[in-house]
């Protein structure tokens, strides 16, 4: 009897593991492919508007996926790019969320956290997948072209 309650309850859990292992599977990652058609938009937003940015693309975990730096780009905005990506990954929100939550006291800060515009999560069917992140103009503008990268894939 014990060995039919044992045997029973190693199945459960094996096949609980697998559906477990399987869901990871199929949840969205960012790929090179999407990493690449965000950078791309979002570089031509940056030289629709005459901005020399660095831009970076993530996966969940922070790892670059692709990195950018254009012609006339700050060295120090590689720096800063990759800060405001980060700070993403690490708050789950916008750079510029971050720093109002910041000042407001409502989140701990970030050890070398960014608490300005220019950083913005990736979701794809509401997992965090990635963050794109830009620097080299003023945070807003970097927060627009991060945009336009988040919107080439959906967000």
């Amino acid at each position: 009897m014990q060995r039919k309650i044992w045997a029973s309850a190693i199945l459960i859990l094996g096949a609980a593991y697998s559906s477990l292992v399987a869901a990871q599977e199929d949840a969205p990652v960012m790929t090179y492919e999407l990493a690449e058609k965000a950078i791309n938009a979002a570089e031509a937003e940056a030289r629709a508007n005459n901005w020399n940015l660095t831009l970076i693309v993530t996966d969940s975990a922070g790892l670059p996926v692709m990195l950018r730096r254009m012609d006339g780009a700050s060295p120090r905005s590689y720096e800063i790019a990759t800060r405001k990506a980060m700070t993403v990954i690490a708050s789950g929100m916008t750079t510029a969320e971050y720093g109002v939550k910041v000042q407001a006291g409502e989140v701990e800060e970030i050890e070398n956290g960014i608490t300005f515009a220019g950083g913005v999560p990736v979701f794809l069917n509401g997992d965090l997948i990635g963050s794109i992140a830009t620097s080299g103009a003023r945070a807003l503008e970097d927060e627009i072209a991060s945009n336009a990268g988040v919107m080439a894939i959906g967000n």
